[in-house]
């Protein structure tokens, strides 16, 4: 499967947010709230590809936590409320917020790296031999 622009895109987004399988769209990414399946149930693509790291905690911190916390700034300068106030709305909505996101940032990022082929630069040759001893099994 070759897309490119705004199919590639929207497959990406449309698969990873969904936690779908990046290949054939049908089967589930995910083993658990977290845990990427080992291998795709519909069409039996391996995950062990995927390498999202931190990827998911640095973009729902980013995308999330930043505006949410200027709400609880902005709260803090217009009504001077007691601590008690942002235990009870900004804690919540940053905490809730951030492990919402948290789920489909992972399945954004296995499913751009598995449409763009990604690989850590440098390591074409150890993958190229990995794949030739992997087949040999």
């Amino acid at each position: 499967m070759e897309l490119e622009g705004k199919e590639k895109l929207g497959w990406i987004l449309k698969t990873g947010w969904l936690g779908r399988c990046p290949h054939c769209g049908k089967g589930r990414m995910f083993a658990s709230w977290l845990k990427l399946a080992k291998r795709c149930d519909a069409c039996g693509l391996d995950y062990s590809f995927a390498s999202p790291d931190d990827g998911p905690a640095f973009f729902a911190m980013t995308i999330i936590s930043f505006p949410l916390v200027g709400f609880a700034i902005w709260l803090e300068l217009a009504y001077s409320p007691g601590w008690w106030v942002h235990l009870l709305t900004s804690g919540p909505l940053i905490l809730g917020s951030c492990i919402a996101s948290l789920r489909p940032l992972k399945g954004w990022i296995v499913a751009s790296q598995y449409v763009n082929k990604a690989e850590e630069a440098g390591s074409e040759e150890l993958a190229r031999r990995l794949r030739a001893r992997d087949a040999g099994l």
